[in-house]
């Protein structure tokens, strides 16, 4: 019994952390590649997106922010999900006493919240019941775009086979770890971008070529819009890179609860995601784009439930020990050793997941805690608890007005 245990944890531990560490040293090769910034410049028009919905704290701010020279035609077009605040009227007053500053203004308001998704599916629906022809840059109110960014991230589509781009963040936080934990994926998105594309972006600032994909099959019951966008794009056949020169800043909630719904909610869109892409696609199939693809499906969706599965091998060997008394010889030798890995797994997850840092660990702690909230989400998923509408983090809001 004991020794049945230890076998079922060492290999089912070994299902993840092997893949993991495969494809961590793969992307470490990959970003040693260049990925060229083009250098004709291209006059493309420009619809800045941003959705919105109770966002009176920071709206002011936000267009402040977003009020630029811009060397392209560019408008701006806000949807509101039914805010229940004054952001409407904050919105409409802000278009008449800054007249001019984009070519176009348009404001939507939905008669119903009915989450990110379906506004941004609305928006876009509507640019192209206008034939709009350009691009489109998403942002978030609570983000703050740098300066250069937006030029930037327009000025790759100067190569033809872009379809989507996405920035790096700037996080303000008070908490460790969570710096170490957005590091630790841009560094695989920016790899996964040379060698093709990432399948993730980030949608509190995102720019792509309008038209590229439909509308329609944005799964609006879930959030992570942005990812859903960045692998249609991709499967409509053009590349969707990361830029981590192109930054913005955003503010995460201040406590750890915050944080850890706010990942959690993010996992289970990005999940959804990866489990209603359409097999039958010839880029799940075969080329870079299909490892890369594989490779992010089975970290996100079966390795949750395997670190779980191992955890729960290591309790049943516990319960046996404990009722069975210690054992001797080599079966002492194996349950010690695989004792102390459990040990530094455990206390690198907890004091990860308070908000602690401890040296040589903290990167261990990182991938365990998202593992946790990856394992969470696909149990709300199995429990069909929709993510589509979610408590506004109010703290950030509160965060970047006195910024």
């Amino acid at each position: 019994m004991l020794l049945a245990s230890v076998i079922a944890e060492v290999v089912l531990a070994s299902l993840v952390l092997i893949p993991l560490v495969l494809y961590r040293l793969k992307t470490q090769r990959w970003n040693r590649l260049t990925l060229d910034y083009p250098t004709n410049p291209i006059r493309e028009k420009l619809t800045i997106l941003l959705p919105i919905w109770n966002e009176s704290l920071v709206i002011d701010k936000k267009l402040s922010d977003l009020k630029r020279n811009y060397p392209f035609e560019t408008s701006l077009l806000v949807i509101d999900s039914a805010s229940d605040d004054d952001s409407v009227v904050k919105v409409n007053d802000w278009f008449s006493r800054n007249e001019g500053t984009f070519s176009t203004t348009q404001l939507i308001v939905m008669p119903e919240r009915l989450g990110k998704t379906s506004a941004v599916k609305l928006a876009l629906e509507t640019l192209a019941e206008q034939n709009y022809q350009g691009l489109v840059l998403m942002t978030d109110a609570d983000a703050l775009i740098d300066d250069g960014a937006i030029i930037r991230l327009h000025g790759w589509f100067a190569d033809s086979s872009i379809g989507a781009v996405g920035s790096s963040t700037r996080r303000k936080t008070s908490l460790n770890g969570e710096m170490e934990y957005r590091e630790l994926f841009e560094q695989l998105r920016q790899g996964e971008s040379k060698i093709d594309s990432t399948p993730f972006l980030e949608g509190s600032c995102m720019m792509w070529r309008h038209g590229s994909f439909s509308p329609s099959k944005l799964n609006t019951a879930a959030n992570a819009d942005d990812a859903q966008i960045t692998a249609l794009i991709r499967f409509a056949g053009l590349r969707t890179i990361f830029d981590s020169e192109a930054k913005f800043t955003d503010f995460a909630p201040s406590t750890i609860d915050g944080q850890r719904r706010q990942k959690i909610r993010r996992a289970q869109g990005l999940q959804a995601m990866l489990m209603t892409i359409p097999k039958q696609n010839k880029l799940v199939k075969s080329g870079k784009y299909s490892m890369i693809f594989r490779y992010q499906k089975y970290l996100h969706l079966t390795a949750p439930l395997l670190i779980f599965s191992a955890g729960i091998s290591a309790i049943i060997r516990w319960t046996y020990v404990s009722i069975s008394g210690m054992p001797v010889g080599q079966e002492a030798l194996f349950h010690a050793g695989l004792g102390f890995l459990e040990l530094t797994v455990l206390v690198a997850w907890l004091t990860n997941r308070n908000g602690m840092r401890l040296p040589f660990i903290n990167t261990i702690g990182t991938v365990f805690t998202g593992f946790e909230y990856l394992f969470i989400s696909r149990v709300r998923i199995l429990l069909g608890r929709q993510s589509n509408r979610w408590d506004q983090h109010t703290d950030t809001r509160e965060l970047m007005s006195g910024n």
